[in-house]
């Protein structure tokens, strides 16, 4: 049987030597018919219309239909396969340059000495038959020679195979094709078509896969073309995480950018934080590690208050006034602070005795607070606290026992002050004048005029002067009558009652107990102008001033709802209201 090649676009025959076993075609008689399977024919010179191949020499000849695209579908008439192999482009005769070293001068002795004998041939019918026989029996030597030569040892010639295919397979099957594939920072996983040793044969197929870090660009696989080049190109190329934001108030270093396994450290300006992983790497992720870092505003602003003041009291006063600089505010990261704020009294302000804290407090733009404080101690210096006398008051200015304050003494009705009526604290803490005390009025009543005996009530007393012209006068019972129960009342007002009973020269005055010369009596009535003849009654002030008079009897409570209205009597009852000095 007559094998066929695979190699495609090319159909090959078999070795001359078959042909001779063969014989001539059917219905040639006489001329060798070489067949080529169901893909091409050959006919040997003498056919009419065929070219002559050149069988000498130490190739083998075959003819090559010039098909690329594979052999002719069979059934055909072996006449029309002759037909149109002639007729495509590329049809002729070629050499395969398979040599046997050994057997190329036996081919090329016979076919010389064949040649010739065929040659010497004469024309005629039986001339023709000759000349086929002869040919016939050169292509049986020729192909005797073919065999023996593609049976050495290491050409791979099979018997089963085509002469030029069998030259092709053992060509390529151990030959390396493509050049070595390299990829820097990778690896290629190659196989080849049937396990060679070198792996860039054709047909090689090669997985790429990169290191660590790197990522592919280009295919995952490569083959070996029969171009002797790879189906494309490869490279790996070191990956690259996302440019790191500059945090505000900060920034990064890194060791190799943002490629994989860089390391960038993040870094605050002064006065900011880091909040966040402080060291990063780019992961082959193509990520970062860790959380993002941000400089944050976190420490408290400064400030910085005075030391303690401390001062004493001005004289008569329980208050100092201080002074100092206020004190401000710095913030370490930008500079700005946004409010300050006072808990206290602010500076120049006069502060109490005792000790005062003050407080500044700060804010920055981050809401961070900062806080100092200090002391404003207040001293006064103090004298021993001063009593009242029994049976009368005392008013003293400031808090009554302060450097400087002042206090006054006074004495109830009917008592006198006796000692200093005013004393003052002094710088070394002790008391001016002499302690007062408070002694039953003594009124010197032989004083020669009316102006003498008033001055002794100068400030001290208000005098009721009732005027009546007989001791049997109605009015005058009445109103003796109503200020009995209201002694009290009297006395806690200051008041004296004088009493001028009848006319000249019979005319008695008295004060309490103490009785008045008639003269000092009508010099009274007449100072006064009080009548004579008829019931009358004088109000008087401390500073002697004639403040009502009543030509008939006053009850107690009108004449003490008219002296409560007196300047002096406010501070009166507000004594006697601290001290609890009152009527039942």
């Amino acid at each position: 049987m007559l094998s066929e090649d695979t190699w495609p676009g090319t159909w090959q025959s078999r070795p001359l030597g078959a042909l001779a076993e063969a014989g001539p075609a059917p219905g040639q008689a006489g001329i060798p018919h070489i067949s080529a399977g169901q893909g091409t024919t050959g006919r040997v010179p003498g056919d009419s219309g065929q070219q002559e191949s050149p069988l000498g020499g130490d190739s083998t000849w075959h003819w090559d239909a010039g098909v690329p695209g594979g052999p002719t579908l069979p059934g055909r008439e072996a006449g029309q396969r002759e037909e149109e192999t002639r007729q495509r482009p590329g049809a002729g005769w070629r050499m395969s340059p398979f040599h046997s070293p050994s057997s190329s001068s036996s081919r090329s002795s016979s076919s010389s000495s064949s040649s010739s004998s065929c040659r010497s041939r004469g024309p005629g019918r039986a001339a023709v038959r000759s000349m086929g026989s002869c040919w016939l029996r050169l292509a049986a030597l020729l192909a005797l020679g073919a065999r023996a030569s593609l049976e050495y040892e290491g050409s791979g010639y099979s018997l089963l195979e085509d002469d030029e295919d069998v030259y092709a397979r053992s060509r390529y099957k151990e030959t390396p094709w493509c050049s070595p594939i390299k990829v820097k920072h990778g690896y290629a996983n190659c196989r080849t078509p049937q396990g060679e040793y070198y792996k860039n044969v054709l047909g090689t197929r090669c997985d790429i896969r990169c290191q660590k870090g790197y990522e592919l660009h280009g295919p995952h696989q490569l083959i070996c073309q029969s171009s002797k080049r790879w189906s494309g190109k490869v490279l790996c190329k070191q990956k690259r995480c996302p440019t790191l934001s500059m945090p505000t108030n900060g920034g990064f270093k890194c060791l190799d950018g943002a490629y994989f396994g860089s390391r960038c450290e993040y870094y605050c300006s002064p006065g900011y934080q880091l909040k966040g992983d402080r060291i990063v790497t780019c992961m082959d992720s193509k990520a970062w590690s860790g959380r993002p870092a941000a400089c944050v505003d976190t420490e408290p602003p400064r400030i910085q208050c005075p030391s303690v003041k401390e001062k004493s009291a001005e004289p008569n006063k329980v208050t100092a006034r201080v002074f100092w600089d206020t004190p401000e505010g710095r913030d370490t990261a930008d500079g700005i602070l946004t409010d300050v704020i006072l808990k206290g009294l602010p500076p120049g302000s006069h502060f109490p005795e005792g000790d005062h804290k003050i407080q500044y407090t700060v804010y920055d733009r981050a809401e961070n607070k900062g806080t100092c404080k200090f002391l404003v101690k207040v001293r006064v210096r103090r004298c021993v606290k001063l009593n009242a006398p029994d049976n009368g008051y005392i008013k003293c200015s400031g808090d009554g026992n302060n450097y400087g304050a002042t206090c006054e003494f006074s004495c109830i009705g009917g008592y006198e002050l006796q000692g200093s009526p005013a004393r003052v604290c002094q710088y070394n803490l002790g008391w001016s004048g002499v302690e007062p005390t408070c002694a039953p009025m003594n009124i010197n009543v032989n004083v020669r005029t009316a102006a003498a005996l008033l001055d002794q009530f100068y400030e001290k007393r208000r005098l009721l002067i009732i005027s009546t012209p007989t001791a049997a006068n109605f009015f005058y019972r009445m109103q003796l009558g109503m200020l009995q129960p209201a002694q009290c009342g009297l006395d806690l007002r200051h008041v004296t009652v004088v009493e001028l009973v009848g006319v000249f020269p019979t005319l008695i005055g008295r004060i309490g107990v103490k009785l008045l010369p008639p003269s000092l009596a009508l010099q009274l009535r007449l100072l006064l102008r009080i009548p004579h003849y008829s019931f009358n009654i004088v109000v008087m002030d401390k500073h002697g001033m004639d403040k009502e008079r009543y030509p008939f009897p006053a009850t107690p409570a009108e004449l003490f709802a008219l002296i409560d209205k007196f300047p002096l009597r406010k501070d009166e009852m507000k004594l006697q209201a601290e001290i609890g000095h009152s009527c039942p």
